[in-house]
């Protein structure tokens, strides 16, 4: 019984969205009888939360998870273990990663996605009408004309002119097909929109464009942001927190602005050395780290960053440093975290001496 009052207090203290020790192992398989050899620890150990309106960039190299955490939030893929706790518009919080098919599609219309690839996330062979119209098709709108309403709404709010409808996918540029997609996820008005990489296979000026579309409508809607992204600069434009992993783990979590002046583990310091920064009079210092990214399948002991560190110590090569809060909202997995002082985004970069 005390366990599971607690419990229910835990649950009363989420705010939006609650990730608590989510794990998602990928098995190996091997031989005529494919037998499980190994497991790929694609997400190890995340927690994180996501307060209502609010902008979470969730960033790393590539293979490090983000992506993977991103779609156990949606159930797009079933976590292995962990908790994802969400506040439903009726108050009440409810476990998504347990949650049985029919109330997770009713949740559906709460949780959307904007996908990376607005080329191939749009059907070809169907109108934006069928594609912006067909999640609310799925969820009851039948009347055809009803939806040629919304969707037009809908067209109109991203900047697109609602006579499009009626053409295909072909006949846009990459940048409205992403306002395609971006419509798409707000057909059934949710609350939690995770954008994975939404601006990565668009030109840098169509970029700034989207960015500014989506900055809009989180204000317009009252939108919440989970947005995955290995670009620093388009991240530190619009989130109001940052959530660094590498290799399944989150290292560093804070405020943006904390993030980007004062990183306070070595793998956040290093990836803020490679973000260019458009003045011809400033050279960066690039952190250049030594050896390969570890292997989620065979990670090394202690610290998975350990053998690329600079820092290192003995107790990092042994023990697993667990996500600490050092101050009021900064949270960091470094044995190290209160002894160093790493250069930020501008400290990595100095003038060149010319004028």
């Amino acid at each position: 019984m005390a366990t599971d009052a607690a419990t229910t207090q835990n649950r009363s203290a989420v705010e939006f969205l609650d990730v608590r020790e989510l794990k998602k192992h990928f098995p190996i398989q091997k031989g005529f009888l494919k037998r499980t050899v190994g497991q790929v620890r694609a997400v190890d150990d995340v927690s994180f939360s996501v307060r209502p309106g609010e902008t979470l960039g969730l960033v790393g190299e590539s293979g490090c998870g983000k992506t993977t955490t991103a779609r156990c939030i949606l159930r797009a893929i079933d976590p292995t273990s962990g908790e994802i706790l969400f506040r439903t518009k009726d108050d009440d919080v409810v476990d998504i990663s347990t949650l049985p098919r029919g109330p997770l599609r009713e949740l559906r219309a709460d949780m959307q996605m904007i996908f990376q690839d607005p080329f191939g996330s749009l059907n070809p062979r169907m109108t934006l009408l069928d594609i912006v119209g067909e999640p609310l098709l799925v969820h009851g709108m039948d009347s055809r004309r009803e939806r040629a309403d919304r969707v037009a709404e809908l067209l109109r709010l991203v900047g697109l002119r609602p006579e499009y409808m009626r053409r295909f996918p072909h006949a846009f540029s990459g940048g409205e097909r992403q306002r395609i997609g971006i419509a798409r996820a707000l057909a059934l008005n949710p609350r939690l929109v995770v954008a994975d990489e939404p601006v990565s296979a668009l030109d840098v000026s169509v970029q700034a464009q989207v960015i500014n579309l989506l900055e809009d409508l989180q204000q317009q809607l009252n939108l919440t942001y989970l947005f995955v992204a290995h670009d620093l600069s388009v991240v530190r434009h619009i989130s109001d927190r940052v959530a660094v992993m590498y290799v399944g783990k989150i290292v560093e979590l804070g405020k943006s602005e904390d993030i980007f002046d004062s990183p306070k583990h070595p793998y956040t310091s290093a990836l803020l050395s490679s973000v260019p920064i458009p003045d011809p009079r400033l050279r960066a210092q690039r952190i250049i780290l030594q050896g390969e990214v570890a292997n989620p399948a065979n990670p090394p002991s202690g610290c998975y960053f350990h053998p690329r560190c600079d820092y290192a110590v003995d107790q990092c090569r042994t023990d697993q440093p667990q996500l600490e809060e050092i101050e009021p909202g900064r949270w960091v997995s470094c044995w190290r975290a209160r002894d160093l002082d790493l250069p930020g985004l501008v400290a990595t970069h100095s003038g060149n001496g010319s004028s």
